[in-house]
């Protein structure tokens, strides 16, 4: 069962610009369902139909699809609405006893928070609920125990259950309180409660030690990576944008790509060619989303190193979610917070294979669908396009023939514009990365050098 509260005394309030995009959007939306012309006048159409709160609905919305994500049957859902949450149960002692009815009513094993619980109110709920109670953060980190495949995820989502779980071991029935014996367990004196805490902090600094190892053989390489000019290009975006569609497309890699939320945890790197003929590293990273636990932000952070080390940024977004401005300004605050806000980026405006024909996108984004590869090429020249490191250049070279080595790498990882020979020697113009035309410098006519920039 879910409950559902919104507090509208401190409901986060949209720019005019997101509020007027997103009523548009809502409006639009609900005029095509009920028959109205949607090439009406919007002022119009919001005059026919009653306004909704689209921002608590797509709350709502994301939050039971995080329940089903996690393999969860929705019985019912309760939704309330309060000017501020209750100290001791969030939702206030009526909406609880309506709670305890519905459970009975149902059969509900579960009862799902949309929010975050202080340790005293889950405490107090479950006192009085006869089955298992569990907020918006363990719910997303429940589904991020599921999807963690490697020993990595594995220790990151481990280190944010157990950090979340640290200050709420108090008070968890009598036994918790108790003092208790034993070689070798505990110390004089000592509560279960206290046992418990210090067996958390041994296995919180063992994680830790571990997940520096990682990020230690992470180093090593990236290092080894660094020591030949490969840019990395990261994929990030709001979970169930699509990014792993795109991924997939771009690279030829079989990534899973779900529906589900948080599908891709585990962060993939695959080598993409793009039409320069350059060389780039392509991250697939964990979707982002509204309000998501500081814990996991911090928790991740090994993950998310790929993102602070990229050259360019490919923000992902869904075209045809109605939350499409609130869902940019989410990742942006993320990415924020990691401090790679001001990396170079790209707006990639996915799944325009939902949309109608002559939809007007904003200024700037590349439009695409991974689903059907639509402007996937496009989208590689914009790449090419943004990246500084190691930028294309253009060069003459007169290589003797014998010297088949030296053609092959140039045709290889550069564009040839011109060639011809003349004897046993080939003159050739090439356009490629200028740490490439470097390499064979000695075969440059002499008093030819690097041009650069040259655009993509």
């Amino acid at each position: 069962m879910l409950v559902a509260v919104e507090f509208t005394s401190g409901k986060h309030r949209l720019s005019t610009v997101a509020q007027q995009a997103r009523s548009a959007a809502a409006v639009t939306e609900r005029a095509a369902g009920a028959g109205i012309d949607v090439d009406t006048d919007v002022a119009a159409l919001a005059a026919k139909i009653p306004p909704v709160d689209v921002d608590f609905d797509a709350s709502l919305a994301e939050f039971q699809e995080l329940a089903r994500s996690a393999g969860a049957t929705i019985a019912a859902v309760l939704i309330q609405r309060r000017d501020k949450p209750d100290a001791a149960t969030l939702v206030g002692g009526g909406k609880l006893d309506e709670i305890i009815a519905t459970v009975a009513s149902t059969g509900a094993s579960l009862v799902l928070f949309d929010h975050d619980l202080t340790p005293s109110q889950a405490r107090n709920v479950e006192a009085r609920l006869p089955c298992t109670v569990i907020d918006r953060t363990q719910l997303i980190l429940d589904i991020f125990a599921r999807h963690a495949r490697t020993r990595e995820g594995q220790l990151q989502v481990e280190l944010a259950q157990l950090e979340y779980q640290l200050p709420r071991l108090a008070g968890k029935g009598k036994s918790m309180s108790q003092l208790g014996g034993g070689i070798g367990t505990r110390g004089p004196g000592e509560t279960k409660l206290e046992t418990d805490k210090r067996r958390i902090n041994v296995r919180l600094d063992r994680i830790r030690q571990q997940l520096e190892a990682v990020r230690r053989i992470r180093r090593q390489q990236r290092g080894r990576r660094e020591a030949v000019p490969v840019p990395t290009v990261a994929l990030v975006g709001y979970t169930n944008a699509g990014k792993s569609t795109v991924f997939n497309a771009l690279t030829g890699a079989e990534v899973l790509a779900s529906e589900r939320m948080f599908a891709t945890l585990d962060p993939k790197l695959r080598q993409l060619t793009l039409p320069s003929r350059r060389k780039v590293l392509l991250s697939d990273t964990v979707g982002f989303l509204r309000n998501l636990p500081h814990a996991l932000v911090t928790s991740f952070r090994a993950t998310l190193e790929e993102v602070e080390r990229a050259e360019l940024l490919l923000h992902v977004r869904d075209a045809a979610s109605p939350t499409l401005v609130e869902q940019k300004a989410q990742v942006e605050a993320v990415l924020s917070e990691l401090d790679v806000a001001q990396k170079p980026t790209l707006q990639v405006l996915n799944k325009i294979d939902l949309l109608r024909a002559g939809t007007v996108f904003e200024a700037g984004a590349i439009p695409v669908s991974g689903l059907t590869g639509a402007g996937l090429e496009e989208l590689l020249h914009a790449i090419d396009a943004a990246l500084t490191a190691d930028p294309l250049a253009e060069a003459r070279f007169r290589i003797p023939q014998a010297e088949g080595r030296v053609l092959s790498a140039l045709e290889r990882g550069a564009t040839l514009t011109r060639q011809h020979f003349d004897g046993n020697l080939v003159y050739v113009t090439a356009v490629g990365p200028a740490s490439l035309l470097d390499r064979y410098r000695r075969y440059q006519l002499r008093g030819e050098e690097i041009v650069e920039p040259v655009q993509a």
